[in-house]
C-alpha cells in the first residue's frame, strides 16, 4: 500500500482529521490554562508531570480531566 497524501484524502477525512487535531489543540490549551491557575493543592500529582502528560495525545488531557483535578 502506498502513502497517502493529503490530497489523496476525501473532503470528509480531511474535515475529520482537521476536526481531531483542533479538539486536540483546544484540549491541550485548557488542561495547561487550568494548570497554571489552578492551586497545588487542588491538583492530583504534581503540576510538572501534568503538564507533561499533556504531550501524550489525546491520552494526557483527556486524563487530567477525569483524574487529575480534585
Amino acid at each position: 500500500m502506498a502513502k497517502k497524501r493529503w490530497s489523496d484524502l476525501s473532503t470528509t477525512q480531511q474535515r475529520a482529521i482537521f476536526a481531531a487535531g483542533a479538539a486536540e489543540l483546544v484540549m491541550t490549551t485548557v488542561v495547561l490554562r487550568d494548570l497554571a491557575r489552578r492551586p497545588s493543592a487542588d491538583v492530583r500529582g504534581p503540576k510538572v508531570v501534568w503538564v507533561l502528560a499533556c504531550v501524550v495525545q489525546p491520552v494526557g488531557p483527556i486524563a487530567y480531566f477525569v483524574a487529575g483535578r480534585r
